[in-house]
């Protein structure tokens, strides 16, 4: 981001918390950025956030801000020259008989249902098991976001959310829960494509990623979407 950029964010408020188990990495500790939760959030501030490698969870803007470990990577994919593989490729013809629809964010119980079966299925051995309503709510959803659902049913039964944060430039992919007993679709990935596809359709640069992580699994996947531009020292690099 250039000067001006930063210039701008010096006239906010952050705090960092006390050390904490680290989430993605064993036996590490983290510590993590906030926005003051009192800020007032614009979506100019959003998307200037999220170019600095920031993420949203509920209301709250934070950052990986770890003493000697720079293994959280924010990552994001350039739309116009994603590259599609034959595994994706594959992946499309498999969910072809999907509708696909972009719905307002809320809680209804066709989402938290799946949401609920996915978390409990999926993570079970995480923080966010057991799943309530609560914790869906105030993870996913914002004040002041613009989120939306990219919701895809097989004969009129949901089977997949992405959960997206509409900004400046792109999408902001929050999160991702689908069918857990659709292991065979590849829901996770159809999901990622369709949200591409909606950037490319509405005229967007970016779907943003979050962070990929090296040594964590669960993160692997998103090395699989290319070109893919890492943050690296405030400077977005491609990756081929």
């Amino acid at each position: 981001m250039d000067k001006p950029g930063r210039d701008h964010l010096r006239k906010h408020q952050f705090f960092i918390t006390p050390a904490h188990p680290c989430s993605y990495l064993d036996g590490r500790e983290a510590t993590t950025l906030f926005l003051d939760p009192r800020e007032s959030v614009s979506e100019i501030l959003y998307s200037d956030l999220t170019d600095l490698g920031f993420r949203r969870s509920g209301a709250h803007l934070y950052r990986p801000h770890c003493q000697g470990c720079s293994a959280c990577v924010p990552v994001r994919i350039p739309v116009d020259t994603f590259e599609m593989r034959r595994r994706h490729r594959r992946t499309l013809i498999k969910n072809r008989d999907l509708k696909v629809v972009l719905e307002p964010a809320s809680f209804q119980p066709k989402y938290f249902d799946l949401y609920e079966r996915y978390i409990s299925e999926r993570h079970r051995d995480g923080d966010m098991y057991p799943a309530n309503a609560d914790q869906f709510r105030s993870f996913l959803l914002s004040p002041w976001a613009r989120t939306e659902f990219l919701c895809s049913y097989l004969n009129g039964k949901l089977v997949a959310v992405g959960a997206l944060d509409h900004q400046a430039h792109g999408f902001s992919a929050i999160y991702t829960f689908f069918d857990p007993d659709m292991d065979d679709r590849s829901l996770g990935v159809f999901s990622i494509l369709q949200e591409i596809e909606l950037c490319v359709e509405m005229g967007l640069e970016y779907l943003y990623l979050g962070y990929w992580i090296k040594d964590c699994q669960k993160m692997s996947y998103k090395t699989e979407y290319r070109p893919l531009e890492l943050l690296v020292n405030e400077r977005w690099i491609t990756l081929r």
